[in-house]
């Protein structure tokens, strides 16, 4: 049977797939797109492609997918229990308090950082109490030591 235009096009396809794919060196490959340009016959064509695969690879089908159960997650029995976040609040009145001494101008935000955590702290249940109340102490107390300075220097005055 004579093979028509598209036939001999499919044939240049495959031949061209198969040198893509490393399955035909350059000189086969040339010498095969000549007789396949050339060919007259469905026999002609198929003794070119008798040797490369013609199409895509058959893939096995995807095994069915079983739904499953979750299981229950295992107890905490060994694990120890998940620290609670430390307030950032309580950090910074901490730092700031701690910072006084050198720059003096952060015991004010020391005071309302500290009063700030606090009520985060009470509200949220985080972890940081211990140095909230540092952070107002160093505040309180560099505001006092302020208050006391400017007091004696206008009596002194």
């Amino acid at each position: 049977m004579r093979a028509s235009h598209t036939d001999r096009e499919r044939a240049i396809d495959v031949l061209k797939a198969g040198f893509s794919e490393g399955r035909l060196r350059q000189e086969e490959y040339e010498a095969r797109l000549t007789r396949a340009s050339n060919a007259e016959t469905y026999g002609e064509l198929h003794a070119l492609l008798a040797d490369l695969p013609q199409g895509p690879v058959p893939m096995p089908a995807p095994a069915p997918v079983q739904y499953v159960q979750p299981q229950p997650p295992v107890a905490r029995t060994f694990l120890p229990a998940p620290m609670p976040k430390t307030n950032g609040s309580a950090i910074g009145a901490l730092v700031c308090g701690i910072l006084t001494p050198m720059y003096g101008l952060t015991a004010i935000p020391a005071v309302i950082l500290g009063h700030k955590a606090k009520a985060e702290i009470r509200r949220t249940g985080e972890e940081g109490t211990g140095l909230a109340t540092a952070g107002l102490v160093l505040g309180w107390l560099a505001i006092g030591v302020a208050v006391l300075v400017i007091l004696i220097a206008v009596a002194a005055s």
